[in-house]
């Protein structure tokens, strides 16, 4: 049983197999973990929602920072990250990830991936916002995520590792004492397995990705819907700093109503020289930050939603006609195609841009060795917070998070105990999947739409209690109307139709699984920047425009409760407090600060 007794509503498992690791999620997080697990001899499978090579990192444009380059140094780098982290970057994670980084990277292209390089065989580095120098590293112009993908996935079939595709993670099991061991999953389609089965194993890795798709518009693919953040949350685990979104500043602006997954414009290519303008071609980063355009990411989003606001328009545009056709071509070639097939020629006209969510620096929360607060349970690159991020992820940090904290945690893992877990037949049923003492409530497909609209108008790059209030209010309505559906709901909240409901009883499967994952990450990410009375990196609250380091230069950590409410608290300090596993067996977490239970039927949450 899951440490909060909660599960998603699914049929029991139906055929089980058995390993010593389970790694959820083909990113270069994942798929790192995965075969740094396997070369140290244990048996290891990788699940992942779709192909192995659809996961968020093949859609990384800009590529992976590291100090690679003469005159640079971790420590340059490091000063980069804690700035742009806005206080509250965990010093001692972010100096392992610099420290560390370089040589990651190096046995990564050990491994096969190929990164731009000049004739001398150098590599060639760029930057981008917030670096101070030339630390990034990328491949084919602008396709460094899918060299990346492509090379581990190339060195995982190689290695012959055993993968489960098209499968969508849906509850950790636990054994007698709260230990991790293994994972309930829905394969889709034909294959050597069909439905729900489990994953045996004494080892989980959440590396699921981010969960953009709580938003109307986003840089990430559509399988990015929260799913493992939302499945710690029901086994209990920690939450930490989930209302950072980043939303990436020049992602390719297709009109009003564009939904889904947006064109992303890299950062690198304000790097190598492109100006953002106005509606009346101004360019006006020059006198916002000392870097102009190449400022910390939500210095540059905040910067062009006041200047859209203040020019009543809907975007911005990226100015880049100086490069030419043929540097378009060699070094941007993606960006290239992408305008294109939209009308769009950067070569002869600007680009219109403007935000769109981009990046979790939230999620959940890990040591430096990956291990969060349920014994088995690792998590790595974007569903986890490792304090590397703070409030606002420094631009191409994120491939290296995911490289040097998947070594770690597959050191871990291989230095630890072999924990047999307990062996039963499918028959039989399979250990941990005991009845749970209560459901997520399951919700239908045709709220996805409604959820993503209140996120984007209510929780967006604008935030204040007014708009937060409101969005957690429709969350709430969805949330009670699917666990109390037959109880009649008062006249002041909203109507089913103005939050995505036409009262059909949700059925189990994917989409009805996938936007209860999303809906359980919105109420945290709303309930958490509702909390947080300041603004701080990435997190913008209107009516409370000052960074208050006195009383907020905190984490908020929560955690979900066994009635389906939540519990927020905020640390004493800056500092991440340590891993403490928490379940029945251990001790309770800290007292939170506030308690948000679920709104009871036929009442309104105040």
């Amino acid at each position: 049983m899951t440490g909060t007794g909660i599960r998603l509503t699914a049929p029991a498992p139906g055929w089980a197999i058995d390993a010593d690791v389970v790694v959820v999620g083909s990113g270069v997080a994942g798929l790192t973990t995965a075969l740094r697990c396997t070369a140290a001899g244990l048996r290891t499978v990788v699940v992942t929602k779709a192909r192995l090579d659809d996961g968020s990192t093949r859609w990384a444009q800009g590529g992976i920072a590291a100090a690679l380059g003469e005159g640079d140094t971790p420590e340059q780098h490091l000063e980069d990250t804690l700035v742009a982290g806005a206080g509250l970057c965990d010093e001692e994670a972010v100096r392992t990830l610099v420290t560390e980084g370089p040589e990651a990277v190096r046995r990564l292209i050990g491994t096969g991936a190929h990164f731009d390089t000049y004739a001398t065989g150098e590599l060639q580095l760029t930057r981008e916002g917030g670096h101070h120098r030339r630390r990034i590293a990328h491949a084919g112009g602008d396709a460094t995520g899918a060299e990346i993908s492509r090379a581990l996935v190339e060195a995982v079939r190689a290695a012959a590792l055993r993968t489960v595709e098209n499968a969508l993670v849906l509850d950790l099991l636990t054994d007698e004492h709260g230990r991790t061991s293994g994972v309930t999953l829905h394969v889709m389609g034909e294959g050597q397995h069909d439905g729900v089965g489990a994953v045996r194993a004494p080892a989980v890795v959440l590396a699921t990705g981010g969960m953009g798709q709580v938003f109307s518009a986003t840089t990430n693919p559509a399988v990015s819907t929260g799913d493992g953040v939302a499945l710690a949350l029901r086994a209990g685990a920690e939450i930490s700093d989930l209302e950072f979104v980043q939303f990436h500043p020049t992602v390719l602006f297709l009109g009003a109503g564009a939904e889904g997954q947006q064109p992303l414009v890299s950062e690198a290519v304000r790097g190598e020289g492109a100006h953002l303008v106005d509606a009346d071609g101004v360019r006006f980063m020059l006198d916002q930050h000392e870097l102009a355009e190449l400022a910390p990411r939500d210095i540059v989003a905040k910067a062009i939603t006041r200047r859209m606001r203040e020019q009543g328009v809907a975007h911005m545009y990226l100015d880049a006609r100086h490069f030419g056709a043929e540097m378009w071509e060699s070094r941007f070639p993606t960006i290239l195609a992408a305008c294109r097939s939209h009308g769009i020629d950067p070569v002869t006209e600007p680009i219109p841009v403007a935000p769109a969510a981009h990046y979790a620096s939230g999620g959940v929360r890990t040591d430096l060795r990956g291990r969060t607060t349920v014994p088995g349970l690792y998590a790595c690159g974007e569903v986890a917070c490792t304090g590397v991020h703070g409030a606002n992820r420094l631009a191409s940090n994120s491939l290296l998070e995911g490289l040097v904290f998947a070594e770690r945690i597959a050191a871990d893992i291989a230095a630890g105990p072999r924990r047999p877990v307990e062996h039963r037949s499918p028959k039989e049923g399979v250990a941990g999947s005991a009845p749970a003492t209560s459901l997520l409530p399951l919700i239908a497909p045709e709220a996805r739409a409604g959820i993503q609209r209140i996120m984007s108008e209510g929780a967006g790059v604008l935030r204040s209690a007014r708009s937060l209030g409101k969005a957690g209010e429709a969350l709430e309505t969805i949330f009670q109307r699917a666990l109390h559906p037959d109880t009649a709901q008062p006249e002041d909240v909203a109507e089913p139709e103005d939050v995505g409901l036409d009262g059909k009883p949700a059925v189990p499967g994917v989409e009805s699984w996938e936007t209860s994952n999303l809906l359980c990450v919105a109420r945290v990410l709303v309930a958490t920047a509702l909390e947080r009375e300041e603004t701080r990196g990435s997190h913008w609250r209107e009516d409370r425009p000052e960074r208050d380091d006195t009383d907020w230069r905190r984490h908020l950590v929560v955690r979900l409760m066994p009635d389906r409410g939540l519990a927020v608290r905020r640390t004493e300090t800056a500092a991440f407090p340590p891993v403490s596993p928490v379940g029945p067996h251990l001790p309770p977490a800290q007292p939170s600060t506030s308690h948000i239970p679920p709104t009871p039927p036929g009442s309104r949450k105040p």
